[in-house]
């Protein structure tokens, strides 16, 4: 099974042991969410300088704050300092902060989202972009000596899923239950990949994790810790189509053989890689540690 660590760091420091632990314990990967703390490109690049062997990734860098010329800047430059390991991931975010916090208009998040890629995907490349359209407007072209990154939308709709499989590598769900996966993100992303001549989509799958011998008592927690999810519509959805009530019905929680078992049925409905975000107290977050080192390979 491929596991990737999914981290929440508040100091450089503090991220970069714990993407040296995660690549010794073996771990393909490490991700870190750009929400309100850490800069999540900027550590992850002072993380690369200290720790090689292991895929970096951010889970995600909102659009709507950097142009994507700036983003493709910073991206490609990320990805010259880790030798190669960078996954971008990238998405609109929601409503109440693009407009209650940045004073920026959430009006047509697709239209912004496909002249956003229309952009950032060219200057990857390391081409020259001419483009106007009716959100983004890109001209000229960005000099740093790196390769492509790969990548992937936190896409959740139909729609943006298939934006994501004509023109990204992937997507990136947060959020998202088996039943969804397999019915729904899956099936639409890979048609949409495989009718743009595109290859098979990764289909990244961020989950919470928690492996205790108290589930009741740590669904109570889960419950408080990710209730937003439950109120933001495009969560919401996933959760209305999974067929559940609240977020942390989505949370992976149980003893080590129930974790186990659930995370391999995330895998069956399609997901590529799992990006355990563990959460609980020290003991708990040990135990889901052993349990995840575990299932590797």
């Amino acid at each position: 099974m491929e596991i990737g660590i999914f981290g929440f760091d508040s100091t450089v420091s503090g991220l970069t042991a714990n993407v040296r632990a995660a690549r010794d314990q073996g771990f393909g990967s490490y991700w870190m969410p750009q929400i309100f703390g850490l800069d999540a490109l900027t550590a992850l690049a002072v993380a690369a300088t200290e720790v090689d062997g292991i895929g970096l990734g951010t889970s995600v860098v909102p659009t709507y704050p950097r142009h994507p010329m700036v983003l493709a800047q910073q991206a490609l430059t990320v990805n010259q300092i880790s030798g190669g390991r960078l996954t971008l991931g990238i998405g609109l975010s929601h409503q109440p902060v693009v407009e209650g916090m940045w004073g920026i208009s959430f009006d047509h998040p697709l239209r912004h989202m496909t002249d956003y890629l229309e952009v950032l995907m060219p200057l990857l490349a390391g081409e020259r972009v001419s483009y106007t359209g009716e959100a983004v407007t890109g001209r000229g072209e960005v000099e740093v000596s790196a390769d492509p990154c790969p990548v992937v939308i936190a896409a959740l709709g139909p729609r943006m899923l298939e934006l994501a499989g004509r023109q990204t590598d992937g997507t990136l769900t947060w959020m998202v239950g088996p039943k969804t996966l397999a019915e729904h993100t899956v099936p639409t992303i890979a048609a949409a990949a495989e009718s743009a001549g595109r290859a098979v989509p990764q289909v990244i799958v961020g989950v919470p994790v928690c492996v205790t011998d108290d589930a009741e008592d740590a669904r109570r927690r889960a419950a408080t810790a990710y209730a937003i999810y439950g109120q933001l519509p495009s969560y919401r959805a996933m959760l209305d189509r999974e067929g559940i009530e609240a977020p942390e019905e989505i949370a992976v929680i149980g003893g080590g053989a129930e974790v186990a078992e659930r995370l391999e049925v995330l895998v069956e409905a399609g997901a590529t890689l799992v990006a355990a975000s563990e959460f609980g107290t020290a003991g708990e977050r040990e135990a889901t540690r052993e349990v995840l080192v575990g299932l590797l390979g």
